[in-house]
């Protein structure tokens, strides 16, 4: 099924690699018009060039989520070039990064400075994607359509801990912001992916490990194999687009059936 988002206006953070890049190829491919932000201006632009090789329309914008103002900006300049603002998908993210040689780090291992750009970009920069959509879906009365990238690790004890309570922020988030705007005509939701080979939390997927890395995560999903990109893109696709117009308010795991337990005997 193609066209589920023809004629709709889609702004993506985190779009210059990993899920942000496959979701603003897979939502052109369905006929939205992107806005690709994305912390790194270069990275947005190479993102968009893609997406107009492809045939697809989209603009490039450098914003730094954790700024309210970079964010309210980067949705002024899809509305300039565009005329309005249908969906946007709140799927900039980082982490605290991994002890070299020894994995996650613990709760106690964690860093202050660490903590606080994960919270502002993890929680704060979804908060503050959702105040400018919604501000501007009000100014054109027709409602619209909010997803974020939260994660598996937001809804069972899995991952980094600092990581996993940002993102079980996200988890709350979407539930109670569902509640408050839907008589606006607003639906909120996110998805939930597990483990992802991306360059994201330095998960390289140029690296030579790959094929090793991609079996071990493969080995921790129910259905056997690592999530990709595109999977969780088609999750948030799904959500934007009309087919989901009576579903607000759900965290939607593309964990491989992580979350759902583990068979007995496995």
């Amino acid at each position: 099924m193609q066209g589920l988002l023809e004629g709709k206006v889609a702004l993506i953070t985190g779009a210059g690699s990993g899920v942000g890049r496959a979701a603003c190829l897979l939502f052109a491919e369905h006929g939205a018009k992107v806005i690709a932000v994305d912390v790194n201006a270069d990275n947005a632009a190479a993102t968009v060039a893609m997406v107009r090789a492809e045939g697809g329309e989209a603009i490039a914008a450098a914003c730094d989520v954790a700024d309210p103002a970079s964010v309210d900006g980067a949705v002024a300049a899809g509305v300039e070039a565009f005329g309005r603002l249908d969906c946007i998908y709140n799927n900039a993210g980082v982490t605290i990064s991994p002890i070299p040689g020894k994995g996650l780090r613990t709760l106690v291992e964690c860093e202050g400075e660490d903590m606080r750009r994960v919270a502002e970009v993890n929680v704060m920069g979804v908060i503050h994607g959702c105040q400018s959509a919604i501000r501007q879906f009000e100014r054109q009365g027709e409602g619209g359509a909010i997803v974020s990238t939260a994660s598996v690790a937001g809804l069972i004890g899995y991952g980094g801990v600092f990581y996993g309570a940002t993102k079980g922020a996200v988890v709350q988030l979407t539930r109670a912001l569902a509640v408050e705007v839907a008589d606006k005509g607003i639906r909120v939701n996110a998805v939930c992916p597990a483990g992802m080979l991306t360059h994201y939390a330095g998960m390289d997927p140029d690296s030579a490990h790959r094929d090793r890395i991609l079996e071990g995560m493969g080995r921790a999903h129910p259905l056997g194999r690592a999530i990709d990109p595109r999977d969780t893109a088609s999750a948030a696709l799904f959500l934007c687009s009309d087919l989901a117009s009576n579903i607000t308010g759900v965290n939607l795991p593309v964990d491989g059936g992580l979350s759902a337990g583990r068979k007995v005997g496995g």
